[in-house]
């Protein structure tokens, strides 16, 4: 279900045209007071956290949502509630990020105020945001912070489920599944990068030009047909939607193919554990192998993406870019299934 809403803004009695906010006093941030639709969400006034030793203190530029946010914002499934607070989240919202480095603890030694850095921290949809410096890396030169933004957590789950859960060689065939949104744009585009022979793109049919321009030989309207009913074998599936039982699955895949889940289904329970059973299970006694897949962020593979930019072998797609106060929009758009690209914050913008 999608909830239609607008993120309410508190006053900010502090606020001046200024830059920024003072990193002895006050910025505005979204925050929860409880899980639920992200309706509930708010732009408020609140202090400017203080890194500890080990931690980085950073402007922020522009974050990008995830589904991961909807998650956590939500509660859903329950099972997360478990290591992300009870009642509420336990730590701000928003993962991905780009900006500048506002001030190191004692122990940070690689980083600088005024380094422009992406990756990862806690509270993206935020004036500033803590991070640890291992989670960092320097944005290169002519890399803007929109784009920046977009690559951690959708790039990085492309680039490991291609890399190391599929083991992808030269000239394999490449079936991505949700091919128009954050994940699966990164991984039609991905797979040209590591030598994918072909790449064939489920979406709708609206974004079919969008991922035949990012490197994809054939596109499928899932609208329209089923994937699994066509016949063909490929060496390696991205499932960025997991709706397919496993039964179904094992039609589109080769002897020896690879299917890794990335995406799974929306609910109160542990979503996806059903697949991820029978897909560990079953997997041994048919053809090809089934690798349910959760990311994690490295410098090195930010590092890897931010080369990949660089070298013009991968551009981000952004489709559509958001101020602050419109966080819970997004988050809800995300939830919907259908975005195309990537959604970005644009914290500077307001």
């Amino acid at each position: 279900m999608v909830y239609m809403y607008g993120v309410h803004e508190t006053p900010n009695p502090d606020a001046s045209d200024t830059e920024g906010a003072n990193p002895a006093g006050r910025m505005r941030a979204i925050a929860a007071d409880r899980y639920g639709p992200p309706a509930g969400l708010e732009l408020r006034d609140v202090p400017v956290p203080v890194p500890a030793d080990d931690e980085v203190l950073m402007r922020v530029e522009a974050a990008s949502v995830n589904p991961l946010d909807w998650h956590r914002a939500t509660g859903n499934p329950y099972l997360m509630r478990l290591s992300e607070g009870l009642r509420r989240p336990a730590l701000p919202l928003g993962n991905d990020v780009a900006g500048r480095v506002e001030a190191v603890g004692a122990a940070v030694e690689d980083l600088r105020p005024g380094d422009e850095v992406f990756g990862s921290c806690r509270g993206a949809f935020a004036e500033l945001a803590l991070a640890s410096p291992a989670a960092l890396v320097r944005r290169p030169e002519g890399v803007s912070a929109a784009a920046a933004a977009a690559l951690p957590i959708a790039g990085a789950t492309a680039l490991q489920a291609l890399r190391d859960k599929a083991a992808l060689q030269p000239g394999e065939s490449v079936l991505v599944i949700g091919a128009s949104g954050g994940v699966g744009t990164f991984a039609v585009k991905l797979a040209r990068v590591l030598g994918a022979g072909e790449v064939t793109a489920v979406c709708s049919g609206a974004n079919g030009d969008l991922v035949r321009s990012l490197g994809a030989d054939e596109v499928i309207d899932y609208r329209t047909t089923d994937v699994t009913t066509l016949g063909r074998r490929h060496d390696v599936v991205v499932d960025n939607a997991g709706r397919h039982p496993f039964r179904d699955r094992r039609r589109a895949m080769a002897t020896d193919g690879r299917w890794v889940q990335v995406g799974f289904p929306k609910g109160p329970l542990v979503a996806g554990l059903d697949q991820m059973l029978w897909g560990k299970l079953l997997g041994p006694f048919g053809a090809g192998s089934f690798h349910p897949h959760f990311t994690s962020i490295s410098a090195a593979d930010l590092e890897e993406l931010a080369a990949y930019v660089v070298a013009g072998d991968l551009d981000p797609v952004i489709g559509s870019v958001r101020s602050l106060a419109e966080v819970g929009g997004a988050l809800e758009e995300i939830a919907g299934g259908h975005t195309r690209g990537k959604l970005v914050i644009d914290v500077l913008g307001r």
